[in-house]
């Protein structure tokens, strides 16, 4: 499991999809911080946490989108099914290296707070709240991206089948409003992950909503090793 990790983060960094998911997601934390904070003159963070959901949406297909797809394009996935890791291993490992890069480049962004310091007095629970509901949910939707990545050999086949298993978790909740069934309205409410964000915003971590990220990781992890071992076994 180790060398399949060592050779995923190898690989962000000597390809281009490494770099350029940093930039991205530097560039677009960077303008969203600047209009949800600067703009509006508020030291107060949880709205750049809030319009950034939005923005993974778009950004984490660019980490995950070639994780199992490239690996059946360029015909090297035999080498991994062959070889002496477990399956649960080497979707674990790059799920696990994703990750890496996606909480790595979030921490980096954390130099956007350290301005709001010399003009206001920021609430620390509160940021420190959003950003471990950020990594939960970045963790939840890098699931999502490596689970359709073994769905294709296409990488912008994955991208966009991501990017729209996440906008209807995001959107959900904004659905759930307009609804008068009760039974869907229950479903979205179940598959909002927006909603259940919303306490992270005032400092309070939400164990419930913990669970729940935590859990839709595993679905979707055990998803993907169910593909590989049909297609092992096929």
């Amino acid at each position: 499991m180790l060398a399949i990790y060592k050779k995923e983060m190898r690989t962000y960094f000597t390809t281009p999809l490494g770099y350029v998911f940093i930039a991205v997601f530097l560039a677009v934390s960077g303008f969203v911080f600047a209009f949800s904070t600067f703009q509006t003159q508020t030291s107060d963070v949880s709205g750049y946490f809030q319009l950034m959901i939005f923005g993974y949406i778009v950004i984490i297909p660019l980490l995950t989108m070639r994780s199992f797809a490239e690996e059946r394009r360029t015909r090297t996935e035999q080498l991994l099914m062959t070889s002496p890791v477990t399956i649960p291993a080497m979707v674990f490992a790059k799920f696990l290296a994703a990750f890496t890069m996606f909480a790595g480049t979030v921490l980096l962004s954390c130099v956007y707070y350290l301005p709001l310091f010399g003009y206001g007095e920021p609430n620390v629970g509160r940021a420190v709240g959003c950003l471990i509901a950020m990594l939960l949910l970045g963790m939840c939707f890098i699931a999502v991206g490596i689970f359709v990545s073994t769905l294709t050999e296409s990488t912008v086949t994955a991208s966009i089948g991501t990017m729209t298993i996440l906008l209807v978790f995001v959107v959900a909740a904004i659905f759930n409003n307009l609804i008068d069934s009760y039974v869907i309205r229950s479903v979205l409410s179940w598959i909002s992950v927006y909603s259940r964000y919303v306490n992270f915003t005032y400092g309070i971590f939400d164990i419930a909503a913990a669970v729940y990220y935590v859990s839709i990781t595993a679905v979707f992890l055990f998803l993907a090793i169910r593909v590989y071992e049909r297609r092992r076994y096929a």
